[in-house]
């Protein structure tokens, strides 16, 4: 039985005398200090509230569904999939959790796991959806009609979630956090290309929490205001989403240790790596060219 198969049945079935000999060795219960979360983390934004709630249910039931993990040194894990499990599984001061050991695998493959399973799960809001799907498509080379058999949508779904990422990168933080619903965030892409239209609906929306439907109307005498666009005004398409190069900065952060930011400049740009010290420039260098 493949792992996949094994997650979603809960504990309960998972330790039942169903399971193969390969399949008791994946899963076990893991002492919780022993499993490092993933850097790749498609979640970006986890809700303090539903957090909170989750660990309540974690404190009277347990944690159901395993935690996914990949085998480290040390006898420890690398988490590909369940950090909102894993978090609140901490602020229930639990000491372990149920976790499926996958089978090694590259870091690129464990990457397009943990963003698949993500998806699948429906663990993510439609902007970290978004950057998931356009991180496969980017850094895998998929297609999306790939995508959309990967993850079992349809093509035309993948295609609508991705335009998410034309919108403005304040608009995108507020349907991250919850301001603003998906349905909120469609209509205002009808008025993408208008910077101070945008900002002005979408004050309007949070300030009056318009509906869905009340705000369409306003979008539409928008737009029938809105006068030609100019051949320079329009955004720059070949660019890379906001959100995707944050979530790149953040990752090179992470791995350097030090101050990085990503510029573009159309299909151009450059990445501007900080150092305070000839040894921390040493030190830099040396985790560039380690491959090497």
């Amino acid at each position: 039985m493949k792992t996949n198969s094994v997650l979603g049945r809960g504990v309960g079935a998972l330790l039942s005398g169903d399971l193969d000999p390969e399949e008791k060795n994946r899963f076990f219960l893991c002492d919780i200090d022993k499993i490092k979360p993933n850097p790749n983390q498609p979640r970006q934004f986890f809700d303090e509230d539903r957090l909170n709630r989750l660990s309540e249910s974690i404190k009277e039931h347990g944690v159901i569904q395993p935690l996914l993990v990949t085998r480290a040194k040390g006898n420890r894990y690398n988490l590909i999939a369940g950090e909102r499990r894993l978090r609140a599984a901490l602020l229930a001061g639990e000491d372990e959790v149920p976790v499926v050991v996958r089978e090694e695998g590259t870091e690129n493959g464990n990457l397009e796991l943990a963003l698949i399973e993500n998806i699948q799960r429906h663990d993510l809001n439609p902007i970290e959806e978004a950057n998931a799907y356009f991180r496969l498509t980017a850094e895998f080379g998929m297609t999306q009609e790939e995508v959309a058999k990967k993850v079992g949508r349809n093509r035309s779904t993948i295609t609508n979630v991705l335009r998410l990422l034309s919108l403005p990168e304040f608009v995108q933080d507020d349907v991250i956090v919850g301001k603003l619903s998906e349905g909120h965030a469609r209509v205002l892409l009808r008025i993408k290309d208008d910077p101070h239209a945008i900002k002005e609906l979408r004050d309007k929306v949070i300030n009056e929490q318009l509906s869905v439907r009340e705000t369409e109307k306003l979008c539409k005498q928008s737009k029938q205001r809105q006068p030609a666009a100019k051949n320079g005004s329009k955004l720059k398409t070949n660019e890379l989403p906001a959100s995707y190069c944050r979530a790149l900065s953040t990752q090179l952060v992470n791995h350097l240790n030090t101050k990085v930011k990503i510029v573009q400049n159309g299909t151009r740009g450059k990445v501007e790596i900080e150092y305070f010290s000839s040894d921390d420039l040493d030190r830099l260098i040396t985790l560039l060219t380690e491959n090497e």
